[in-house]
């Protein structure tokens, strides 16, 4: 714990001095209102992360890449099957959304799926909006937005590869390369990563982290039309097969109570596409679809499901007059889902019924530039829903810029999210728990508030900047999941009560006039939820949501073309899930998973990286409860087990795996 707190100190005491570059305050976002404008400019707050940010530490996804943001958090649910989703300020997966190059991928599996398999090589940045876009995006837009923009042809390099491997036997390569061919232009992008060395150094019995074997294939045409329009088209395949379980494990025994494993194989097909209308209006159509097919096993628990979604809208960017610009738009979404579960039965149980769910809707909105310093952003959406009704959702934003280095921006909005549980909470299907659910599930609604100052200073010779946001919403009909009533149950029903996340960011980034670049952040958040019991409310604070967190990259550019980066992310102590009389602590404690990498660049086209990753080797304790029994075979015998505790998989919060060694190669050919 001292050695965390003086790092923070250290990291707070070079802040004091720090500068940002100038050029990152004008780069150009997309997502905070759908259309392309200069950061600065935008009513609403959008952080930008390039790629060259998550080179400081490679990682073989981005779903695990994002987690070097602050306030952002990829929660692994399951200590087996390593199935985990993304957080943003404490609010789980489901209440992300994630767009590719601003294209919603509309799937309640999208934060579990949507981040893997993107070669990193192709990405150019991602933006991040913290906070409801339901007005403008609809469901499952309640806690923030994830847009990761991939390279235009036009400045991609002709081909890039980045290779790497740990001494845990992790092989990770991401390969891309581009071809013209007169007015169309493609880029072409592989990712593969391979872990199939099983590892168990807590000597529970299981492995401590899930092998894998993935295969992911991105392809993204574009047009060069006349007048620059748009016409791009990208499609994504993921092939992956993934198992964790006892050690001695095999294929042999999936689905069977003798030797425990989660086996999960997945094949899921995306196609992504935007195209302009050729009129002299500004009319935009986008399209979306995805399939996703899952085949697997939690124990003796099958688990067999299919998801295809169909997606598109349009939308006239108008600008009225020079104080008003004009949004209008529709959307329709159509869903399909289908398993082997009671939730795609008929009422009798008898016959097979799988869910067919439209989502029509309508969207409008007004950027008002009232003044020079004054912009005000007006937005409403409207959706119907055949099983709960009409749904609105309006937003209010304004931005005052009393000059160019200081902004102050504060939105109020409603959000809401219509629910598919079996799709998006794989904490239900862990072969632990029975699932139950108490009642039909209503839409959750929300009602939320953002209060964001940024400021530009200069120091010295450079710049700092400092971005501040408080965050507040509040829930009603929030779906919960009640983890502590029966250990052998998870039950689902509408909160009786309300549910609320708050809390306040600090973001700091900049340079010294020497070659040493630092960012860093912290978050404090309560995200909690009041329940009506009958004799007045009861608090409950949400599992998986530290209290305190933080990030922090320190980088430092040496003679002859060395880089070294110290990168991390700690949490404070977090509510868990425990048993009845469980031993464990209902708290997490305090850590930090901090990693070191050396760059050596070789000219102008290769860099050779090498580094430790949780250089404190920091691994949680007794993940896993009666790992010896795990199909509860002896759970009522009172020799055995005298307090009558489950198999449970459940008590998570950072990876299992420790200090690691890796080396890399990336080439670049211009």
């Amino acid at each position: 714990m001292r050695y965390y707190l003086l790092i923070l100190l250290i990291i707070n005491s070079l802040y004091a001095s720090a500068q940002n570059s100038k050029d990152t305050l004008d780069d150009v976002v997309i997502t905070g209102t759908m259309k392309e404008m200069s950061r600065k400019e935008s009513p609403i707050p959008v952080e930008i992360v390039t790629a060259k940010f998550f080179k400081k530490n490679p990682t073989p996804s981005l779903f695990e890449a994002v987690g070097m943001l602050n306030g952002v958090q990829p929660q692994l649910n399951c200590n087996i099957c390593n199935t985990g989703d993304i957080h943003i300020n404490g609010m789980e997966g489901p209440y992300t959304m994630i767009l590719i190059d601003g294209m919603p991928i509309v799937s309640a599996l999208s934060t579990v799926y949507g981040l893997n398999g993107i070669p990193n090589c192709m990405v150019d940045r991602i933006e991040v909006v913290k906070g409801p876009a339901s007005s403008l995006y609809g469901s499952e837009a309640m806690g923030g937005i994830i847009n990761v923009i991939t390279r235009s042809p036009n400045n991609a390099p002709l081909l890039s590869a980045d290779v790497f491997a740990t001494n845990w036997q992790e092989y990770n390569a991401d390969i891309a390369t581009k071809l013209k061919m007169g007015k169309l232009q493609t880029m072409l992008g592989v990712n593969y990563f391979n872990y199939t060395n099983p590892i168990d150094n807590n000597k529970d019995g299981f492995t401590d982290v899930t092998l894998q074997n993935r295969v992911s294939v991105f392809n993204k045409w574009s047009l060069q039309r006349k007048d620059y329009r748009l016409a791009s088209l990208v499609a994504r395949y993921i092939a992956e097969d993934r198992w964790g379980g006892q050690m001695n494990w095999t294929p042999h025994w999936r689905g069977s109570d003798s030797i425990y494993g989660e086996s999960i194989a997945t094949q899921r097909i995306e196609l992504i596409g935007i195209y302009q209308l050729p009129v002299r209006e500004r009319i935009i159509t986008q399209y979306s679809y995805n399939y996703h097919h899952q085949d697997s096993y939690y124990g003796t628990t099958p688990y067999m499901a299919t998801q295809q979604v169909a997606f598109i809208q349009a939308y006239w960017d108008k600008r009225v007059n020079e104080k008003h610009n004009l949004l209008l738009g529709a959307s329709y979404r159509h869903t399909i889902y289908d398993d082997n579960t009671p939730a795609t039965q008929t009422a009798d149980g008898k016959a097979n019924a799988p869910a067919i769910t439209p989502l029509p809707g309508l969207f409008v909105q007004d950027e008002w530039s009232v003044h020079q310093k004054h912009k005000i952003l007006l937005g409403y959406r409207y959706d119907y829903d055949r099983n709960h009704g009409s749904i609105q959702s309006p937003r209010i934003a304004y931005k005052w810029a009393p000059n160019t280095d200081n902004a102050l921006r504060a939105s109020i909005g409603t959000g809401y999210r219509v629910v598919n549980l079996f799709t998006e909470d794989h904490a239900a299907l862990t072969g632990a728990r029975q699932v139950v659910i108490k009642e039909t599930l209503n839409p959750e609604r929300s009602y939320n508030a953002n209060l964001n100052y940024n400021t530009k200073k200069v120091i010295g010779r450079g710049f700092a900047t400092i971005d501040i946001t408080g965050f507040y919403s509040y829930f009603t009909n929030k779906i919960n999941g009640d983890f502590d009533t029966n250990p052998d149950k998870i039950i689902y029903d509408n909160l009786k009560g309300h549910a609320v996340s708050r809390g306040v960011s600090l973001n700091v980034e900049g340079n010294f006039h020497f070659p040493l670049r630092v960012m860093a952040g912290v978050t404090y958040m309560n995200v909690h939820q009041m329940e009506d019991t009958g004799a007045g409310l009861f608090k409950t604070i949400q599992i998986h949501a530290p209290q305190w967190s933080g990030n922090f990259a320190i980088t430092y550019s040496l003679p002859r073309g060395y880089i070294i980066d110290l990168t991390g992310k700690w949490n404070g102590p977090m509510r868990l899930p425990v048993l009845p009389n469980d031993f464990r602590p209902e708290y997490s404690p305090w850590f930090c998973i901090a990693n070191v990498q050396l760059t050596k660049r070789i000219g102008k086209q290769v860099e050779v990286y090498g580094g430790i990753k949780n250089l404190f080797n920091f691994v949680p304790q007794n993940p896993i409860l009666r790992a010896h029994d795990p199909f509860d075979k002896k759970v009522n015998d009172p020799i055995d087990n005298p307090q009558g505790y489950t198999f449970d998989p459940s008590y998570n919060y950072a990876s299992l795996q420790g200090m690691r060694g890796f080396v890399g190669i990336r080439y670049t050919m211009k």
